[in-house]
């Protein structure tokens, strides 16, 4: 199901954002001199020890052969985001599932798999997603702020709010690649208002959804936009929740096999 490799690394974006956390107010290397480093740098022993202590060591990954279920089973158990698929003879990666992928996928043939019947609740009954302690961040704030909710509650994106809780904007782990193509990253005390403003190239809008629509709406309208997630709010776009493509996995795929339960919808192209 999920095999571990040990031939292959993957440097991810959550790795940068560690390295950029700790070395930024740190007297140990310049911030400017890190462009300068080797990939072996970090992903060798002394920086696992330091960096990835709350990460698993080996490289999670499946062969051609495994299952979708498999595939979304070992996203989820490992809290990953990208799954490389590996030849078993040659060790190639072949390819790269990715939640958004797997979601698109089961939209699109949809029609021969079976739905569940909570599709159609309403977002605030069927209690899938997170609605308590919500992580934002203000657009006053910095990105080092920013980046050290990153850390320690371990989110991949965080809506960015004016002074009444409003959603102004969405900030990612993605978009701190932005920091290093623009090499702004030695300039992390500038507030989240400007880096949302300097974002180049793509950029996940705030696709939102409210507490009285239905999981199947809030399914069509995540994977229309391509997003990775839905703010959650209310009518004054005050934020109140966050639902992940992980959190729409867990539920259609994951949930119903445990349960063995599946309910028949109608189906279509515009519906999941």
């Amino acid at each position: 199901m999920g095999q571990q490799t040990a031939e292959i690394c993957m440097l991810t974006i959550t790795d940068f954002i560690n390295i950029l956390h700790r070395y930024y107010r740190s007297p140990m290397v310049q911030i400017y001199e890190l462009e300068e480093h080797k990939i072996e740098t970090w992903r060798g022993d002394s920086f696992q020890n330091v960096y990835l202590q709350y990460q698993d060591q080996c490289l999670i990954s499946i062969t051609p052969d495994a299952s979708l279920f498999d595939a979304v089973y070992s996203l989820l158990k490992h809290k990953i985001h990208r799954l490389p698929v590996i030849d078993p003879e040659s060790g190639n990666v072949l390819h790269i599932l990715t939640h958004k992928r797997i979601l698109k996928f089961l939209y699109i043939f949809g029609a021969s798999v079976p739905k569940p019947c909570f599709l159609k609740m309403q977002i605030k009954d069927a209690g899938i997603g997170t609605f308590s302690d919500v992580a934002t961040v203000s657009q006053t704030a910095t990105v080092y702020d920013a980046l050290s909710v990153f850390v320690e509650r371990r989110v991949s994106a965080l809506p960015v709010v004016d002074d009444s809780g409003k959603v102004v904007a969405l900030y990612s782990r993605f978009d701190v690649i932005n920091l290093a193509a623009q090499k702004t990253y030695n300039n992390l005390s500038m507030s989240m208002q400007e880096a949302v403003r300097r974002r180049r190239g793509y950029v996940e809008g705030v696709i939102k959804c409210y507490p009285d629509e239905t999981l199947e709406t809030a399914v069509d309208r995540i994977v229309k936009a391509e997003v990775h997630r839905l703010v959650l709010v209310d009518r004054e776009d005050v934020v109140q929740g966050i639902i992940s493509l992980s959190d729409l996995l867990q539920a259609i795929v994951l949930s119903p096999a445990d349960s063995g339960f599946h309910c028949p919808i109608p189906t279509s192209h515009t519906s999941m």
